[in-house]
């Protein structure tokens, strides 16, 4: 990555199409310049996953995935036994007439093991090591985030996590996210698209838009041959702003065509 700087953290990130923030800029240097992790939190649809795919590609390494979910064991994170091959492997040798112990002994190498995403990034030896993603962490057991705690122990874990909330953006960051991510959209109907989805945010729905829903929102209205909002092609895909059917029935009551009028009126 060269000379890290705050500033030139940003411009790599929007070279990769992720508009980050003052802030989260900084954060991200911060993380990099004390070798320490940086847990990432905010409303779903932010772009905080984004946040380690981003990183990875700026530093042109590895991206190592550890996605968190209740249940989660030790041997989906860190490392199981290939056991169909164990088995094949000890009938081979016991044909062959090989002792049993020396059969146990063999089957439990290298060769059968399978490396998960932890010991994949312990393990590594690039001169650039990996981003390590562990996503959605909130999610797995109080057992595995203290065996994560416990396997880390040695790594800037223990020394506690750099902290950043990624927000809803503002305006004029959402829109420059959207010209980043849909560079073919008409302007109008961006600085449209984006006062809609800010207007929506403040509305009292099950699950607020977050950024992607912005994005295929407007590629859905670009498809569509859309120059700017008409409550007619609002209302036909709002499938793609909205995931719950109350939201979208609260809208088309005439709910989207009062944002349409109001964003309409603000961005002659």
């Amino acid at each position: 990555m060269g000379a890290r700087s705050i500033d030139s953290i940003q411009a790599d990130f929007a070279r990769e199409r992720y508009i980050a923030d003052r802030d989260l800029a900084t954060a991200v240097y911060l993380s990099l310049t004390l070798d320490r992790p940086l847990l990432v939190e905010g409303e779903a649809g932010v772009g905080k996953t984004e946040v380690g795919r981003t990183l990875a590609a700026v530093l042109k390494t590895e991206l190592i995935r550890l996605q968190c979910y209740e249940g989660l064991d030790v041997n989906t994170a860190v490392y199981e036994w290939d056991y169909p091959r164990q088995m094949l492997e000890i009938r081979l040798l016991e044909a062959r007439g090989e002792a049993k112990q020396a059969a146990t002994k063999d089957i439990f190498s290298e060769e059968f093991l399978i490396r998960r995403p932890l010991l994949r990034a312990l393990e590594n030896s690039r001169p650039e090591p990996p981003v390590l993603l562990i996503d959605e962490v909130d999610r797995a057991d109080e057992e595995f985030e203290a065996y994560l705690l416990e396997v880390l122990a040695d790594d800037a874990l223990k020394r506690r996590c750099l902290y950043h909330w990624i927000d809803y953006p503002s305006s004029e960051r959402e829109l420059a996210i959207l010209a980043a991510r849909r560079p073919e959209l008409p302007a109008q109907l961006a600085a449209e698209v984006v006062g809609f989805v800010q207007r929506l945010r403040l509305a009292d729905l099950t699950k607020v838009p977050g950024i992607a829903e912005t994005i295929d929102w407007a590629a859905a209205l670009e498809a569509l041959g859309a120059k700017r909002l008409e409550t007619e092609q609002v209302e036909r895909t709002l499938g793609a702003l909205l995931k719950y059917q109350e939201d979208m029935a609260a809208l088309k009551g005439g709910g989207a065509a009062k944002l349409v009028d109001e964003v309409r009126a603000a961005t002659r």
